[in-house]
């Protein structure tokens, strides 16, 4: 701009706008005003008289206005006058413009000064402008534009990663239908759970898509169509419990929120499996049995279904629905254990984790939800189990049924109950009443056949004796192998399941992996029984020569064969320590076997035996009918009992000796079971009444000996070896009996206790006294007493003089003595004769004998001192000889002998009292003893009234 300069105002004038551009006067117009006389008054008005048409605006076109007022005649005189007052107008106007220029010059001069200076800095900033605009562009070119650029693609590809994801989503989510198929097919249940819920939430993301709109109402539907199966899936826990399987359920189930439904369908579930379960098992086995394909067994109840089970099929299809049953409640127990285990582990969890509290007690109601459910569900499912076994055992009569099969049947049932006890802790009455129905029923039948069979055994044994091994005990026998679960019968069943539960294992730990409680059972009816019986009596081969051997008198039998049999006994002997005189006593005493003391006893005995077995089999089994089994089990004690008495102990003859051979608590005990058990009435009493009747089915007839048992011969000592053999078995039994006491006592129920008590105090422990009346027997006919009174009569008694030398009837008797007891080593080589009976023979006989001296002494009619004495030796001659032959220390009955003797002596006075002390003797020993006193020291006043006496004291007996 400076190099421009400062140009003049002409020049510059020349840069004003068009507006600006009006007419300015050259300089000689100039000058010629200035020259000219200013007349500002005349000027003005000049100015003045100018049109106002000539200040309009620009677009005026002056030419054209002034040609148009031309007038159509145009003078020349007009003409210029008139320009020159145009002229005069426009000097006026020009000198105006020259003056007001010429006024304002400074102020132009100093304003274009300004405008240089404004022009020179709008040139500068039109540079920095240019320079601005050129770095802007440089900026936007290298900076901005790429950067921005950049961002932009970044933002595009942000959105079209975002847009690449939901595609891929929706393409994911489209195909999830044929996912969700293969991981239900997998049985991945929560992870098929978990993806539906997934896509449910991507789905109302993507909502907005119109592809996705309507696959939000297809998941619910799939969703729905997963818990369906998801409930199949439980219901198959029910029959075969699965860990993997069952932990993923409960997981799917608490993905949906539905733990406590869970509960409630499996519960249902497990009511529907127990319902079918039984049907199917049952429906088999009838439709088996049927033969054909009809369905017409299908349409029945279960009930009713029960019903068609023949009798062949009711094991087997029982066994079967235990099995199956059992699959159910353990199950339900492996269930519960999971749930146990799970519970722990949790709470474990959130106690070391702290976690959400909210969720954390949210958890803790399902788990108590879950538990109180589990805890009444045992018992409804029990309930339901004993229900259905209850109708099937029901449905069919097991009265005819074969012993081991009812057994069997008591047997499956018990493990069934003890199953019941572990599981819930049931006493499962409804078992218990139902089984109780059927045994009751079965046993009353079974039992009145087997006493009829015992009558048929009885009535054909011919009591001789069966070979069995020394160690013989009852626990060998296959009918007592249950007694050997529980060892110590001390120890009450009753009592042994509270310690049991805690020591032993319960079936269900036991078969938690596998196994079934109700597999053992038909095996164990397999069972090999341990031979029993000795060959022929012995035990080695060796001595097998014969049944009983030939030996020499028991003189040369070794010492170490020769222990008596005492303590295997009831307590007849006393029980001391062995004194010297016992040793020595055991030399002849017992008559025995050159063989190991094995038990007496009979073929009849171990069918007995046996029988109690099997009852006792079903008492243990079956305890609510314990009581029913117990006293028919006494029955057959009593039975037994009753044949022994009848075949060898019943004799009126020697009962009305009153030497009280029979106690009064036998006498009582034989008179209880001859009217509680034996029928007496030979036929029916067609008027009798129904009650009657039913008691006449409870009896059974008495007894008869078989025609082959010979009582009356002398040579076998009147039937001795089968006395023995009857009347010993008879106290093996009781010993056996009183063996078994603790098992009976400890299932017997509590009311019924005294019942057991009465039958041992009374009825077995009488067994041992029945040998009195059975061994009196033999001994009353083994001696020739009659003959010996016949001797004792032949002898004369008042002689004069002491003698030196005994009567000949106490060689007779002694020889008699001799002859029993070679008699009765002919005997024992048949039959070992027991210390307790060959005392109680002895007893007996020695007895018979001193009161057969007695007798004979009250016979004589004269009697002196030296007669006396005379007697007195006699009978010590008797007894010398008599304890060479027998080891019974002290002699029985010695003291009534010589007591007797010896009251010849007494005074009057004294014999009074004696009379009065001595009721033993009869009356007519008595009346005899003061005849024969008469003359030699009583008169015959004090015979009267001895004789008084005597009378006084036989009234009360007449």
């Amino acid at each position: 701009m400076t190099r421009q300069g400062l140009r003049s105002p002409q020049e510059s004038v020349h840069d004003l706008s068009p507006i600006e551009s009006f007419r300015i006067p050259s300089k000689e117009e100039l000058r010629e005003l200035r020259e000219e006389p200013i007349d500002p008054q005349a000027q003005q008005e000049i100015i003045n008289s100018i049109e106002e048409v000539y200040f309009s605006n620009d677009s005026f076109d002056i030419v054209k206005y002034e040609l148009e007022r031309l007038p159509p005649v145009l003078s020349l005189q007009e003409l210029e006058e008139y320009r020159d007052k145009l002229k005069q107008q426009q000097a006026a106007v020009s000198k105006k413009v020259a003056d007001l220029i010429l006024e304002k010059q400074p102020a132009y001069v100093q304003e274009l000064e300004r405008v240089t200076s404004l022009q020179t800095g709008l040139q500068l900033a039109a540079v920095i402008c240019t320079n601005g605009r050129r770095h802007l562009n440089i900026a936007k070119e290298g900076f901005t534009q790429t950067s921005l650029g950049l961002l932009a693609n970044q933002r595009k590809r942000q959105l079209l990663i975002g847009l690449l994801k939901s595609l891929r989503t929706i393409k994911t989510l489209q195909r999830t239908d044929v996912r969700l198929s293969e991981m239900l097919e997998e049985e991945d249940y929560p992870g098929a759970i978990q993806l539906c819920l997934e896509c449910q939430k991507a789905a109302s993301t993507f909502k907005h898509y119109s592809c996705i709109s309507e696959l939000n109402s297809k998941l619910q539907d799939t969703l729905e169509q997963i818990e369906e199966q998801l409930d199949v899936a439980l219901s198959k826990i029910c029959k075969n419990f699965d860990i993997s399987h069952y932990t993923k359920v409960q997981q799917a189930y608490r993905l949906l929120g539905k733990t406590q439904t869970a509960m409630d369908q499996l519960h249902m579930h497990f009511t529907q499996a127990i319902h079918n379960t039984v049907f199917q098992v049952v429906l088999g086995y009838v439709e088996l049995c049927a033969g054909n394909t009809d369905t017409k067994f299908q349409k029945l109840q279960y009930k009713d279904l029960c019903t068609h089970i023949t009798s062949d099929s009711y094991i087997p299809c029982l066994a079967d629905l235990c099995k199956a049953l059992w699959e159910v409640m353990l199950s339900y127990y492996r269930t519960m254990q999971w749930h146990e285990n799970h519970d722990q582990d949790e709470v474990a969890a959130v106690s070391s984790d702290g976690g959400n509290v909210i969720g954390t007690e949210e958890n803790s109601f399902d788990r108590s939800y879950v538990k109180k459910k589990l805890e009444h569900g045992l018992s409804r499912i029990w309930q339901d189990v004993q229900l259905k076994v209850k109708t099937y055992l029901l449905g069919t009569d097991l009265s005819n049924f074969k012993y081991d099969d009812f057994i069997f049947v008591l047997d499956v049932i018990s493990r069934l109950m003890q199953v019941g006890e572990e599981f819930c802790g049931s006493k499962s009455e409804v078992l218990q009443e139902s089984i109780r129905k059927q045994s009751v029923n079965y046993f009353k039948t079974y039992h009145r056949t087997r006493l009829e069979e015992l009558r048929m055994f009885l009535e054909n044994e011919t009591w001789e004796l069966c070979p069995v091994k020394s160690s013989f005990s009852i626990l060998q026998l296959h009918e007592f192998k249950f007694m050997e679960q529980s060892r110590s019968p001390s120890v009450s069943p009753s009592k042994q399941p509270a310690s049991a539960i805690s020591t032993a294992v319960t079936l269900f730990e036991q078969y938690c992996n596998g196994g079934n409680p109700f597999e053992i059972q038909a095996d164990s009816k397999d069972d090999e029984t341990e031979d029993v019986l000795a060959s022929n009596g012995y035990e080695s081969d060796e001595q097998e020569k014969s049944a009983y051997q030939e030996y020499d008198s028991d003189s040369d039998v070794p010492e170490e064969l020769k222990r008596d049999y005492v303590d295997e006994q009831t307590g007849d002997a006393p029980v001391k320590s062995v004194s010297r005189e016992t040793l020595r006593s055991r030399k002849r005493s017992d008559y025995n076997l050159s063989k190991a003391n094995a038990p007496i006893l009979t073929n009849t005995t171990l069918n007995v035996i046996r029988l109690v077995g099997k009852y006792m089999q079903m008492m243990n089994i079956l305890k609510p009918i314990a009581f029913d089994v117990i006293h028919f089990m006494s029955q057959l004690f009593d039975y037994y009992l009753y044949a022994v008495y009848t075949f060898f102990g019943r004799n009126d003859t020697f009962e009305s000796t009153g030497l009280g051979l029979s106690s009064s608590r036998l006498r009582t005990t034989l008179n209880r079971i001859q009217e509680s058990l034996i029928d007496l009435e030979v036929s029916g009493d067609p008027t009798g009444t129904l009650t009657a009747a039913e008691e006449r089915k409870e009896k059974v007839p008495s007894p008869h000996l078989s025609h082959l048992v010979i009582l009356t011969s002398g040579n076998s000592l009147y039937g001795l070896a089968e006395r023995v053999v009857a009347t010993e078995s008879l106290v093996f039994l009781a010993e056996q009996f009183e063996c078994l006491q603790p098992h009976l006592d400890a299932v017997m129920p509590a009311a019924k206790k005294p019942f057991l008590q009465q039958f041992y105090s009374q009825t077995v422990s009488t067994a041992s006294e029945l040998r009195k009346p059975v061994y009196w027997i033999v001994a009353a006919k083994a001696i020739d007493y009659e003959q010996m009174l016949l001797l004792m009569a032949n002898v004369k008694w008042d002689v004069k003089e002491i003698m030196s030398q005994h009567n000949i009837y106490v060689d007779a008797l002694l020889k008699e003595f001799e002859e029993f007891n070679r008699r009765l080593n002919e005997v024992s080589k048949r039959v070992r004769i027991p210390l307790p009976v060959s005392n109680i023979l002895w007893e007996h006989c020695i007895r018979l004998a001193n009161r057969t001296l007695v007798e004979g002494y009250a016979n004589v009619k004269k009697c002196s001192n030296e007669g006396r004495a005379l007697m007195q030796l006699d009978f010590q001659q008797f007894l010398m000889k008599l304890e060479k032959l027998t080891d019974i220390r002290p002699i029985p009955d010695k003291e009534f002998v010589e007591t007797y003797i010896k009251a010849y002596y007494l005074a009057e006075n004294d014999m009074e009292g004696w009379i009065k002390e001595h009721r033993e003797y009869s009356t007519k020993q008595l009346t005899n003893l003061v005849n024969v006193c008469l003359g030699s020291h009583i008169n015959k006043k004090a015979r009267q009234k001895l004789l008084a006496t005597i009378d006084d004291i036989d009234r009360p007996k007449r």
